[in-house]
């Protein structure tokens, strides 16, 4: 194991324990490029999976870490490996001191796949992460040809400060308990309000609309029924701005791979498979 841990972080990546959540084992790895480091929750596929199955990777949203994809995660193993992502300065990424741009967070993403040589991956983003995917979709069309957008923001109607918070607000109180443990450590303790705060000018300047009409890969956008983040109509529309489009809507809030993991898991899935 030590010989290992020194392979690792000879290449600037280092090794940690093995977990386990909802019956599936993950392992943590952190890998740096450059000053920007990206930690990796890998959840190797079920013994019983289908052979030849797509990968998937998971990217989170704003403020959060990829903990909230743990349901989804374990769900998602029992068809092929899932690789959950925390951008630089997120959940256990370090902070990078320093701005971080949506391309950024794209670029490292890309980078991360490369070296790793994940082909082909249900690529799939939350909320901010759904800018971050598009925008690699964009700068890295060879990566995949299949994108999962899962409550897409920004909303060009909540395109303030003040509109998006109070969105946010709202939707707090929809989310189960454990969604808001999960969230009020992420913001406050693990990515921490200054990094937070430099973060916030990217997701509310970017135009999402401007780069969906110029992704090629086939995209699935999906939505919880009761999501105040991302409304109906938003969701709808960014479908309709994709050349290879489909949207579905699912039970739940914002955060809705927790509260419904399995669906969410299902609607996956399935994308990677047509």
């Amino acid at each position: 194991m030590a010989s290992q841990q020194r392979r690792l972080a000879s290449r600037g990546e280092s090794e940690y324990a093995r977990r386990k959540v909802n019956g599936a084992d993950y392992f943590t790895s952190r890998i740096l490029y450059d000053d920007l480091a990206v930690v990796i929750r890998r959840f190797p596929s079920a013994p019983d999976a289908p052979a030849g199955g797509r990968p998937f990777v998971l990217v989170h949203g704003l403020g959060v870490s990829s903990r909230y994809f743990h349901p989804a995660a374990a769900e998602l193993a029992k068809l092929g490996t899932v690789f959950l992502v925390d951008l630089p300065g997120y959940g256990s990424a370090p902070d990078p001191h320093r701005d971080v741009t949506i391309v950024d967070h794209a670029g490292v993403l890309a980078r991360f796949l490369g070296a790793k040589g994940i082909r082909e991956p249900v690529l799939v983003g939350h909320s901010m992460g759904t800018q971050v995917v598009s925008q690699l979709a964009i700068d890295f069309p060879d990566v995949t040809d299949r994108i999962v957008m899962m409550a897409p923001t920004m909303d060009p109607a909540a395109r303030t400060l003040g509109a998006a918070a109070s969105r946010l607000l709202r939707d707090i109180l929809k989310e189960p308990v454990r969604v808001k443990v999960i969230v009020a450590v992420d913001y406050f303790i693990r990515c921490g309000i200054p990094y937070f705060l430099r973060q916030v000018p990217h997701l509310l300047k970017d135009r999402i609309e401007e780069r969906l009409p110029r992704i090629t890969a086939k995209c699935l956008v999906m939505r919880g029924d009761g999501d105040v983040i991302s409304p109906d109509e938003w969701a709808r529309e960014v479908t309709s701005l994709l050349r290879d489009g489909r949207f579905v809507s699912v039970e739940g809030p914002h955060i809705v791979m927790f509260t419904d993991p399995v669906s969410v898991a299902a609607e996956i899935a399935r994308h990677g498979r047509s």
